[in-house]
């Protein structure tokens, strides 16, 4: 039986969790103190390397990587993720790690607040500016969601390195097809509630709060809007709803299973005015048919009241096949999924930011 490996980014440190055997064990908090907005796994290499976007109150925002399973954590002389000079800009936050498509090894994306795409070649350890998309002449009206100005999703395209996909609060989703040199708004569909009659499909502008791609087709794409749930079949040419069966499409996370096309997860809450789960309860909803209806997966969660939530980087898939599902709450909880049954991690944890999980060899 594989171990499985689950990091838990908190607001308070880092939250490493083993299953082996069948049993969950957590080990004590890493890198105490800082608040840790993205994880990130990345399994190309002879070793996993695991990333940890990191802010700390006194020193500010970092990259750390780790190469032996958490037991030490590094980062370069120099800060990793930095604004030029010339921008003006100072980072506030990492927001997102993804290691690149696997024929391009050496390859890990950032996405930061203020709103920029960061590019590593040396495996995360340094990262530079994409300059098209920070020039883009959008981004002066991009604007701050209630919890900041984020760039939070980075969807590379399978196979072909050329394309990317990547989202904003507030922002909405942009798409480039000649490797980064220029971006083009990917919004067509995706209603902005906030904004009057008549204008509420703009070019730009749309509260994005998570985007996750199907692992079938490159072109399906599920989107966890302010107000809404949607889906692509054309790689975010056309948004179209996808909210059949839940109870609620006000959220912020959405997660696809990694080898079963149509499947993916998310946890609605109520609505905007109201960040509560229908009824109090914990419930996690999948599609199996692509975004056309959802059910609710969420045996074995505790049933008593819960007045929290998942965050947009709180919900993920591990790698493993069947894939194992699994979630943080801002409520310090942490829940693993295998065979449609839920199973408690952890508890009392502070509360939880990000998540992701690997099997190991």
């Amino acid at each position: 039986m594989s171990d499985t490996l689950l990091l838990a980014g908190t607001r308070k440190g880092l939250v490493l969790a083993r299953k082996r055997a069948g049993s969950w064990e957590t080990e004590s908090l890493q890198l105490p103190m800082q608040a840790i907005y993205a994880v990130g796994i990345d399994t190309r290499g002879p070793a996993p390397r695991l990333f940890a976007g990191a802010t700390s109150e006194h020193w500010g925002p970092t990259v750390l990587h780790s190469d032996d399973l958490g037991r030490s954590w590094g980062e370069p002389d120099r800060a990793p993720v930095a604004f030029p000079e010339k921008t003006g800009t100072a980072l506030g936050r990492v927001w997102q790690i993804q290691p690149g498509p696997a024929d391009q090894p050496g390859v890990v994306y950032a996405g930061t607040e203020p709103s920029a795409l960061f590019r590593s070649e040396d495996g995360g350890r340094n990262f530079e500016l994409n300059q098209a998309l920070w020039d883009h002449p959008h981004r002066p009206e991009w604007a701050p969601g209630f919890g900041g100005q984020a760039l939070h999703t980075i969807v590379p395209y399978p196979g072909r390195p050329e394309r990317m996909l990547v989202a904003m609060s507030t922002g909405g989703v942009y798409r480039t097809v000649d490797g980064g040199r220029s971006w083009d708004p990917a919004n067509s569909g995706i209603k902005c509630t906030f904004l009057p009659e008549g204008e509420q499909y703009p070019e730009f502008g749309q509260c994005v709060h998570k985007v996750a791609p199907d692992a079938g087709d490159p072109e399906r794409l599920y989107l966890q809007n302010h107000n809404g749930v949607y889906r692509t079949q054309d790689w975010g040419q056309t948004w179209t709803e996808a909210a059949k069966g839940l109870p609620g499409e006000f959220g912020f996370a959405v997660a696809a299973d990694k080898h079963k096309s149509g499947h993916a997860y998310l946890f609605p809450l109520t609505s905007d005015g109201f960040r509560f789960t229908p009824e109090f309860r914990r419930r996690v909803y999948r599609t199996q048919d692509g975004g056309e209806a959802w059910q609710s997966v969420s045996e074995g969660l505790p049933v008593e009241d819960f007045y929290g939530l998942v965050l947009r980087d709180a919900l993920c898939t591990d790698d493993g096949e069947p894939a194992g599902a699994y979630l943080g709450t801002r409520t310090g909880e942490l829940y693993a999924c295998a065979d449609d049954q839920w199973t408690t991690v952890a508890t009392g944890l502070p509360d939880v930011l990000s998540v992701r999980a690997t099997v190991l060899d």
